[in-house]
């Protein structure tokens, strides 16, 4: 019968192929929408685990998880110093990491943060992020990238690179005056740190001060001739405007006092010595004074804690990343949180966020799945109609196949046959195809979208579905094989012309 069944598809190849090219098709477009969105989903759940909390200031917790985890978008504004050393300081926190975002490197996100991250982060269901070459940045110009940064623009250590301000593509300000160094090469991971490049929080923060600060300076055309002679001037004109005794007590206390609001009273010396006495004075009290100024301020950046254990402490930061000691506390801290009222910050669950995430997409995952379903209906479609087509033209094998000894049940499992070859092979072919493409577009879907899919051996929920496309054909297959049952029944071996 098998034979039988082989030749008969042998003699008809050209639209047996057809059918099986169909059926490859829909195999494939309905296993790989699984794939892919298996896939992106466990890409997205093991970039975020083993981050408890993820804070900012207040904003959308989707938009917050998309730019801290995945380097997709930006926080909007940014939260003080302070307020992460607060949340440092919470007893139910364990550890936290800064993050600071704002720029790229060719198009790749760059982070700012401390050595922390690389000991903290998990991935891939709690693996820790592993070096490939070097370690992480010993320095201010240092800077660590992930696999993927290495592999696509070849850098290795040592390797000197620039980065812009600004995400994504777009390039606003290119600091090609403050290039970084590379020190470390990050494992693959599958994951979106593969596409990040990691600097430090002083390296990060220098970067944007430095043409800051230059076109503030007050003072940058002091030594200027025009200025100088200006200045000039105007002390000749103040200086004779003086009235004093004594031309040299008068000049030097002239600066004096201009600097300190203080002329009047140093009119009242006429002694010199009481002069330089009431000079030592008033350097003492300034001095005295200055120092007390200094103490409240470290008072009041410190907060009453001691943090000197922080290489450097920017003025603001993106995001924090937060461990807790235990799990249960992750419903108080967002509580706290959302009750301070220095600053106004947000504290996402990295799950729930990704919840949100699903039912965002969970619309286009449908559209994808119908699309899918729509193929593999019409594939099951051109079986049923090529086996049906053919019938007619049968009929002389049909009658032949009687009047050799075949049943009707016979005739019958022989066309249910035909439509279990037809299957199987466009399931094989389709298998096989999504494993050829899968091979071209994992780097593409890598490089732009840090999604791999890889070649493995088909899920159990893909065995699942490409059973159920196997049942769905072989049911359709009963309405020609039915159709040759009656058939054979009532032609016996009269040849209808």
């Amino acid at each position: 019968m098998f034979n039988l069944c082989l030749k008969s598809l042998l003699n008809r190849r050209f639209i047996a192929a057809l059918t099986v090219l169909s059926i490859a098709l829909s195999v494939a477009l309905i296993v790989g929408v699984e794939r892919l969105r298996t896939e992106a989903r466990a890409g997205f759940a093991n970039s975020a685990s083993g981050i408890d909390l993820i804070i900012a200031a207040r904003g959308n917790d989707v938009q917050i998880l998309m730019a801290t985890v995945f380097g997709v978008g930006t926080t909007g504004a940014g939260i003080t110093w302070d307020s992460y050393e607060m949340i440092e300081d919470l007893p139910q926190v364990s550890w936290t990491v800064p993050i600071m975002m704002g720029d790229n490197h060719r198009g790749y996100p760059v982070i700012g943060t401390s050595k922390h991250y690389f000991d903290r982060f998990r991935h891939s269901g709690g693996r820790h992020l592993t070096f490939s070459e070097g370690h992480s940045f010993s320095s201010a110009d240092g800077a660590v990238i992930g696999a993927e940064v290495a592999r696509v623009f070849e850098y290795g250590l040592g390797t000197a690179i620039v980065n812009a301000h600004g995400s994504g593509e777009v390039a606003f300000d290119v600091h090609d005056e403050a290039p970084f160094t590379v020190t470390g090469v990050l494992g693959h991971t599958g994951t979106a740190v593969d596409r990040m490049v990691f600097v430090s929080l002083e390296g990060f923060d220098a970067l944007h001060e430095e043409r800051t600060s230059e076109g503030a300076d007050p003072f940058v055309l002091v030594d200027a001739p025009e200025v100088a002679e200006e200045h000039e001037d105007h002390d000749t004109a103040h200086s004779q405007s003086e009235d004093h005794a004594d031309s040299e007590f008068a000049d030097g206390h002239v600066n004096h006092g201009e600097s300190h609001g203080q002329v009047d009273h140093h009119a009242e010396y006429s002694d010199p010595d009481e002069h330089e006495e009431g000079h030592r004075d008033h350097d003492d009290r300034h001095a005295h004074g200055s120092g007390h100024e200094d103490e409240g301020q470290i008072v009041r950046t410190s907060g009453g804690h001691d943090h000197g254990g922080h290489d450097h402490e920017p003025g603001a930061i993106n995001a924090i990343f937060a461990g807790l000691e235990e799990k249960t506390a992750v419903l108080s801290i967002q509580r706290q949180l959302a009750d301070h009222r220095d600053e106004a910050l947000t504290a996402v669950l990295p799950n729930v966020a990704l919840l949100q995430l699903w039912s965002i997409t969970s619309t286009a995952e449908t559209a994808l799945r119908l699309m899918a379903g729509a193929v593999a209906v019409a594939g099951m479609i051109g079986m049923v109609v090529m086996l049906s087509a053919s019938l007619d033209n049968r009929r002389r094998e049909f009658a032949i196949l009687r009047s050799v000894g075949a049943t009707p049940a016979g005739v019958f499992s022989l066309i249910l046959l035909e439509a279990v070859l037809l299957l199987s092979a466009g399931i094989v072919l389709g298998v096989i195809a999504l494993s050829a493409l899968t091979l071209v577009i994992d780097p593409i879907l890598a490089a732009n979208f840090g999604l791999r899919i890889g070649v493995d051996l088909p899920s159990f929920r893909e065995v699942l579905l490409i059973a159920l496309v196997f049942c769905s054909g072989l049911l359709a297959s009963i309405i020609p094989a039915l159709r040759v049952y009656r058939m054979t029944l009532s032609d016996g071996l009269s040849v209808r012309l």
